[in-house]
């Protein structure tokens, strides 16, 4: 067997740091577990120091950040399948949230060193994963642009106001070809969302999934062609939940290709932006991915029979 790798996000929301190394460390030493331990910063070191744990054979990969660095180690072992460890130490966790894995440091851990391994969805689209959802339109413009005014020194939720405030104020539509399970669909929308499985948007706890295994995409597209349209149907969504908004379109598919007229699109993985080339072509990943989970996980499949518990 070889060892348990924690590859751990030091510019993460929550911030690994050296005193959190330590106590993951105590943590898994007292479980008997062989572990090494990495404080990476910034994606490309993130991603390098990832793939060389999973190249040296390690037994699992444990990410430890937000749900783009999850995104990062499920990239790096879905191809091997090396079980993946999660470690949410970002400002959502929207992953971990809805696997039923702990946000307190130490009980997450135990679920890799005591919990089961199962099974769970992917998306994709162009090549590039997925693990809670994929977007275009305003959600990756309101982002490059949070980016930018974080740099210039504003705060996470300030520069998010002001991002949001300055995409509005322009011409946030675009026009969308969707073709789906023989369909074809023509949209003026600011907004499309792909989701790995189904969100229920309801209450003040929007973008919750009761499962991560039910094996299709749920792709929602937003009806609105002026500002002030927008800001009411988004508000709806909030209160009444998606299913009660006539003008939010769900489609539940096993496959999607979306085109627009531009050749290339800013796409939101995971709350990180690439830019990708169109048509964007998404499909599911059923069960293609082995995580950790605590043993009364519901979101994801049962555990087969031959997938032991991870107790030493």
């Amino acid at each position: 067997m070889g060892h348990i790798a924690l590859v751990l996000n030091a510019s993460s929301g929550r911030g690994a740091s050296d005193k959190v190394a330590d106590r993951l460390r105590e943590i898994f030493a007292a479980a008997g577990k062989d572990a090494r331990i990495t404080l990476a910063r910034g994606g490309v070191n993130l991603n390098a120091a990832m793939r060389r744990e999973v190249a040296e054979g390690c037994e699992t990969l444990v990410a430890g950040g937000g749900d783009g660095t999850i995104n990062t180690g499920a990239t790096a072992v879905l191809e091997r399948g090396i079980p993946l460890g999660v470690l949410p130490l970002g400002t959502l966790n929207h992953f971990a949230k809805d696997l039923g894995i702990p946000l307190d440091l130490d009980e997450a851990a135990k679920v890799v060193i005591e919990g089961v391994i199962c099974k769970v969805d992917v998306g994709e689209v162009n090549g590039r994963i997925f693990l809670n959802n994929s977007s275009l339109g305003v959600y990756p413009a309101i982002v490059r642009l949070r980016e930018q005014y974080q740099a210039s020194g504003s705060g996470k939720w300030i520069a998010a106001l002001w991002a949001g405030l300055a995409v509005l104020r322009r011409n946030p539509f675009m026009a969308v070809r969707i073709v789906a399970e023989g369909e074809t669909a023509v949209r003026r929308t600011p907004f499309v969302f792909v989701g790995n499985n189904e969100y229920g948007m309801v209450g003040l706890n929007p973008g919750a999934r009761e499962s991560v295994a039910a094996g299709h995409l749920s792709v929602y597209v937003l009806n609105a062609d002026r500002r002030t349209g927008l800001l009411r149907l988004a508000w709806q969504v909030v209160l009444k939940g998606a299913d009660e908004v006539k003008e939010l379109d769900l489609l539940t598919v096993e496959e999607a290709s979306i085109e627009t007229r531009r050749r290339h699109l800013q796409v939101g993985l995971d709350g990180e932006v690439v830019s990708l080339r169109s048509p964007l072509r998404y499909l599911m990943k059923p069960g293609a991915l082995r995580v950790h989970v605590p043993g009364s996980a519901l979101a994801c499949y049962p555990h087969p029979p031959e997938a032991s518990s991870t107790r030493s």
